[in-house]
């Protein structure tokens, strides 16, 4: 339906380059309405919106979320936003970057896919942790409506992602991690627009957005990468509350010479997200994969895959000698612990996704912890795992996930697999009752009741009935 665009992507700077775009993305902001929305897109948000408070959910229970609440605890802060699974109330700023980050997390939420061949396929941003805290957040603090909050919600996700489609790969190859750069530019484009900002007033609160935009992806395996979504959340809130009340910016931020793009990537492809804006939007094409597992994106064909061949050929971890498993080479670069030892860097370690799944046959949220990844028999596995670059795969390209596996089992017999996607992405997609499912385990985990958690189901599948967002919330939030 879509066609694969050229790249016209040039590292120099051009000052005409791009002209026009940061007053497009403005335009887009603040003129696109709920009616604008096509059925299916709201059918695919809602499922990204039902598996972002799941996981801010479960997030409250990892030891950031005790840390964040001890912190905002301390600071004795009061407000009309919610921290999701928690009794605490405080203002909306800081209620983003509390449920940015606990969505984060787990490294569980979803992931944008790439158009282009030069990019690298899941490795673009998380739409829903950096927009979704601050959308909800100020659509809680005002009383908005559902629909006002799907509206904002997807405006912001096709602003983050257009951004993080169109910089320079370097961008992210070269250590920032764009979740962290392109989300506060998402939380600005929904805050802004729930609170009704002008096309001045949205301009600098871009502006502003990005001038907040930092996070390394040297810090993947740590707190701080869920720490990059929580602050992107909230900057994206006070971009918005300072250019409401009159704050000055430049005019240019994202195409200007000494802007977003260049000084964040050294330049940009103008063409793919110039006039692209909704059209298609990224949730139709080319998607966003929803995560069956607690670990990074790149690891779920290898999982997908491991998990049929086990159930092909009745494979378990006593019949297993070694395992050779290959990629293109942007994804070991990303992929960095190769033998972990706490349950963060499982998270990043493709040996340790495809051993736990070996060892226990499922890998959720009860897998990735500090003691079993520690396990004898566990780490024992890791080490019959070998994770490198495979040609097959390199050539294959960028804009997949192909990985290929190589199992030689104790009587001597290889078996051998390869996938491109794994499941959640939408080559094989989570229907919403799926995603009900995954909602429900990430409630259980958090300790949350089985009744409540339904009811969250039921409202989020009618989220444009909805009349107050406060209805929702309540639902997910202590007495």
């Amino acid at each position: 339906m879509y066609e694969t665009p050229i790249r016209k992507f040039t590292p120099e700077i051009d000052p005409e380059k791009g002209r026009g775009l940061t007053d497009e993305v403005v335009g887009f902001i603040i003129g696109t309405q709920s009616s604008d929305l096509p059925d299916d897109l709201i059918e695919l948000g809602k499922k990204s919106i039902l598996d972002g408070l799941g996981l801010a959910l479960s997030g409250t229970v990892a030891k950031s979320g005790e840390l964040i609440a001890t912190y905002l605890s301390s600071m004795a802060l009061s407000g009309p936003a919610s921290v999701l699974g928690t009794r605490l109330k405080v203002p909306p700023r800081f209620a983003a970057f509390a449920n940015g980050t606990a969505i984060h997390a787990d490294d569980y939420d979803d992931t944008q896919l790439a158009v282009g061949k030069d990019r690298v396929y899941g490795l673009l941003t998380h739409p829903t942790a950096p927009c979704l805290p601050a959308a909800l957040a100020v659509a809680e603090a005002d009383g908005l409506s559902g629909a006002e909050l799907m509206l904002a919600y997807h405006i912001g996700v096709e602003v983050e992602c257009k951004i993080s489609e169109a910089i320079s790969p370097r961008h992210y190859q070269h250590g920032f991690h764009s979740t962290a750069t392109c989300g506060p530019f998402a939380a600005a484009a929904a805050a802004a627009k729930l609170k009704g900002l002008d096309a001045t007033a949205t301009r600098r609160a871009l502006a502003l957005a990005g001038s907040q935009s930092a996070g390394l992806r040297e810090n993947f395996g740590s707190m701080t990468k869920p720490f990059h979504a929580g602050r992107a959340a909230e900057s994206g809130v006070v971009a918005a509350d300072f250019a409401a009340l009159g704050w000055t910016t430049a005019d240019r931020i994202l195409e200007a010479p000494r802007g977003f793009f260049q000084a964040h990537g050294g330049g940009f492809d103008a063409d793919a997200i110039q006039g692209k804006l909704g059209k298609p939007w990224t949730f139709q094409f080319p998607g966003v994969s929803i995560k069956p597992h607690p670990s990074g994106s790149l690891t779920h064909p290898g999982m997908t895959e491991m998990a049929r061949l086990m159930r092909a050929h009745g494979i378990t971890a006593d019949k297993v000698h070694s395992i050779n498993v290959g990629t293109n080479h942007n994804m070991p670069n990303a992929l960095i612990h190769h033998r972990p030892t706490n349950e963060l860097q499982a998270k990043f370690s493709m040996e340790f996704c495809i051993a736990i799944l070996l060892v226990e046959g499922k890998a959720g949220l009860a897998e990735f912890t500090d003691e079993v990844v520690n396990r004898p028999d566990v780490q024992e596995m890791i080490e019959r795992i070998d994770f490198g670059v495979h040609p097959e795969a390199e050539a294959a390209g960028y804009d997949k996930m192909t990985t290929i596996i190589d199992i030689r089992l104790t009587d001597g017999r290889t078996v051998s697999g390869r996938a491109d996607f794994g499941k959640g992405s939408p080559a094989d997609p989570m229907s919403y009752d799926e995603e009900a499912e995954k909602f429900s385990q990430c409630a259980a985990f958090a300790g949350w009741p089985g009744k409540s958690a339904k009811e969250v189901v039921e409202t989020v599948r009618h989220l444009e009935r909805l009349d107050n967002v406060r209805r929702l919330t309540s639902l997910i939030t202590r007495d």
